[in-house]
């Protein structure tokens, strides 16, 4: 593991993947990304574990992608997907991975982040932590399977509302709006995930495979095609003046 993702073991059968990039506050980094490939490449190969935890440090569970990064998808020089063939996206990571994926999302859930959170296959929110797809902010459209992914795991009002607006939620004003999510005090994230996680490896680790691909099988399916859409949208969207300047005065506001 990279010092920046680590992974421990805090229960019998349990895998926590632990993101800790303080400097940079957890954005894709390529030290966070290279850690999060080699974190879930460990667990899978793992017979022992039987479910994931997916989590940040302090107010930050995961910032999305940089503004190095996305000043260069402004210029041409890059798109959100690996640039490898064969290495994983960080986004769809808890997806992929065999055995259930908890997003403990404790701290702030920002843009790609946000996404990649909403990927597993359970997800526990914080009422302190703010969660945005903020796209559009920018002026650039969706990325990252956020278009499939949200009305999936939000409903398609609250989806819409997040993606079109890029405005911000508070997780006390996401279970106000009757997320269909556990929102706890971040104190008390880490603990239900743990708790949900200890019921799950009580199971057999092949039923829980085998049920979990049986439930994801449509999203696994969907996705490389929405991928390709939100890519030709960003042919669109991303190469405006307007977006290089949003980034250069609006980034981290």
């Amino acid at each position: 593991m990279t010092d920046v993702v680590t992974v421990t073991e805090p229960r019998p059968g349990v895998a926590q993947i632990t993101m800790a990039d303080q400097e940079n506050k957890n954005t894709f980094t390529g030290d966070l990304l290279a850690g999060l490939g080699r974190a879930f490449t460990r667990v899978q190969a793992d017979e022992r574990y039987k479910a994931v935890i997916l989590t940040g440090y302090g107010s930050f569970f995961c910032s999305g992608g940089t503004r190095e990064v996305l000043l260069d998808i402004h210029a041409g020089e890059s798109t959100f997907q690996a640039k490898d063939e064969g290495t994983p996206n960080a986004y769809s990571l808890p997806l992929e991975c065999p055995i259930p994926v908890i997003s403990a999302m404790q701290g702030h859930a920002i843009g790609g982040g946000l996404s990649m959170g909403l990927f597993a296959d359970f997800v526990i929110l914080s009422r302190e932590s703010i969660y945005t797809a903020n796209f559009m902010k920018y002026g650039f459209t969706p990325g990252f399977g956020s278009t499939r992914v949200f009305p999936a795991k939000l409903g398609l009002a609250l989806a819409q509302e997040f993606l079109l607006t890029g405005r911000t939620f508070r997780g006390a004003e996401l279970a106000e709006r009757g997320v269909p999510y556990p929102v706890r005090p971040r104190k008390d994230v880490l603990a239900a995930a743990l708790e949900l996680a200890e019921s799950l490896a009580e199971k057999p680790r092949r039923s829980l495979v085998l049920l979990k691909e049986h439930l994801v099988r449509e999203l696994r399916e969907q996705l490389p095609a929405v991928i390709e859409q939100e890519l030709a949208m960003h042919e669109v969207t991303f190469h405006q003046p307007e977006v290089k300047e949003l980034l250069l005065s609006r980034y981290g506001a």
